[in-house]
């Protein structure tokens, strides 16, 4: 019996034979959404970028979730570490025709992009995280971040201090994770609650710019 790769629903903003050569930028959507939701963002993103917006695997209401929300009895660590090594099985099989990986998530996405990160940091040019939080690793192996803490990637953290949906206790240890092991890009929004407007999507440009097109 052959073992089948992983294979996710993937939005792709570009068609198969435009890809070879490019960065790539992987999308991460947040809890009960699906992969197209992310990628409006696409036109306010550097063209020179693939983007690739991957659809979480458990059904959640009309949409999709990565893992039970942390505050479920039915949350753990283990799930979020499936969730991940399921999305790295599935870079592994399309990494080799980009120029770099980068990862951006929106709210519980942001948990799936820094996992990813933690993982396989030597493989990830940058992060994006906009109104989310990185998961405690609990003592948990796949999370490499001493290996994350001696390379400090780039991560671009944007949120609202009034977001109404991401806890105190996800903000604080986020907060303590990133000062101490990546080099932080972090700016406040007023007024965008638990959202995106068009200032930080243009921040999101400027960063992935300078931190991976620009980096030779």
């Amino acid at each position: 019996m052959t073992e089948t790769t992983y294979q996710p629903v993937v939005a792709w903003s570009k068609p198969e034979q435009e890809r070879a050569g490019t960065p790539l930028l992987v999308l991460f959507h947040g809890y009960g959404s699906h992969e197209q939701d992310l990628m409006g963002l696409v036109p306010g993103l550097p063209e020179e970028f693939t983007v690739a917006a991957v659809r979480a695997p458990v059904a959640m209401g009309p949409g999709f979730t990565w893992f039970p929300l942390m505050h479920e009895p039915d949350f753990s660590v283990d799930k979020v570490t499936k969730a991940v090594s399921d999305v790295v099985t599935w870079l592994d099989s399309v990494k080799g025709q980009h120029s770099s990986v980068s990862v951006l998530g929106f709210s519980m996405g942001m948990a799936v992009a820094t996992s990813v990160l933690r993982h396989r940091p030597e493989e990830i040019a940058a992060v994006v995280g906009l109104s989310g939080f990185a998961v405690p690793a609990d003592g948990n192996g796949f999370f490499r971040d001493d290996a994350v803490k001696a390379i400090k990637p780039p991560v671009f953290w944007g949120r609202d201090q009034e977001d109404p949906v991401i806890t105190a206790d996800k903000i604080e240890f986020t907060h303590e994770w990133a000062n101490e092991h990546v080099d932080l890009t972090k700016v406040l929004y007023s007024g965008i609650g638990h959202g995106i407007n068009a200032q930080e999507l243009s921040h999101v440009k400027e960063f992935l710019t300078y931190k991976v097109l620009n980096v030779r």
